[in-house]
């Protein structure tokens, strides 16, 4: 992948490469009190420095190869680790990949004035310029390495963050000893599932449950894909040593399963999540009786 179709001499890009080595001091210097760095280096500004010079170092290694505009040039590999990490932090504080990348691009101006000084006394301003324009291909790179480091960071976020949230979602809680049930709220969709699955056969071995209630009371509708992974769960508990039991299936529910024609025969149902957690206490012998409701009157 390629900024621009720019036509850098080798010669140039060398001469670029040759340059930022010269002045990596100095240009890791002026780069320490720039937002990106100053920002993130807080304690120590000696970090930053040295922070600086490996970013200076990448960038000269990428300039003597001559591949200014590939962002898979190996020494945008050390660019991508530092100022991805300062990245990342800046995202975190809740700066924008655009404004991470205007960041970035600032960093290219006191570059520029240490290479212009650099040549100050020289007669031949093409050659001048032509180093100057190197430049700015190579910080153009720079910034899209960058945007592209920060986005990719943000959808790993956002990924562990949904992950986390459908974990949230689908909560395994112990009724009675032997007894685990999912009260299902919200769409079940192939990705909850798998997490509903997963959740609820940690919670069998780690409980060491014989019976397993899946409630869909929460469930606004149940689909030909939902009994699907509602049959596929009941199966992997039952490989791993339980009896699983749907309970909440609303009259609505009800007719459009049979209307879908969906055999949900080998499964046991109940009605609410009070009858299936009767039910199962029922099959480990323990006696369940209603308590009798009396009126309070005058004495």
């Amino acid at each position: 992948m390629q900024v621009a179709d720019h036509d850098t001499a080798p010669g140039t890009a060398k001469e670029l490469g040759a340059f930022l080595e010269r002045r990596r001091e100095q240009i890791a210097q002026r780069w320490a009190d720039a937002a990106l760095f100053r920002t993130v280096f807080t304690v120590s500004r000696d970090e930053a420095v040295e922070a600086c010079k490996a970013v200076v170092d990448a960038l000269a290694d990428v300039a003597r190869s001559g591949r200014l505009e590939d962002v898979e040039a190996p020494g945008f590999g050390t660019v991508r680790d530092q100022l991805g990490r300062m990245a990342a932090a800046r995202a975190r504080a809740g700066f924008t990949p655009v404004q991470i990348a205007g960041e970035v691009a600032g960093l290219r101006e006191p570059v520029t004035a240490l290479l212009r000084a650099e040549f100050d006394d020289d007669a031949d301003d093409e050659r001048v310029t032509a180093c100057t324009q190197a430049l700015a291909v190579l910080t153009a790179t720079l910034r899209l390495v960058i945007m592209e480091t920060t986005v990719s960071a943000g959808e790993e976020l956002i990924a562990r963050q949904r992950q986390q949230l459908l974990e949230v979602a689908t909560p395994v809680i112990k009724l009675w000893d032997g007894v685990v049930a999912v009260p299902l709220i919200g769409t079940l969709d192939s990705a909850r599932s798998q997490v509903v699955m997963e959740s609820l056969l940690e919670a069998i071995v780690d409980q060491r449950a014989a019976y397993a209630i899946l409630d869909i009371t929460g469930v606004p509708t149940v689909d030909s894909l939902v009994a699907q992974h509602l049959m596929k769960t009941v199966a992997a508990a039952r490989l791993m040593g339980a009896e699983c039991i749907v309970s909440g299936i609303r009259p609505a529910i009800a007719q459009t399963i049979v209307q879908l024609g969906i055999d949900l025969g080998s499964i046991i149902t109940r009605a609410g999540l009070a009858d299936a957690l009767a039910y199962a206490l029922t099959q480990q012998g323990i006696v369940v009786s209603a308590r009798p409701v009396t009126e309070a009157g005058p004495r």
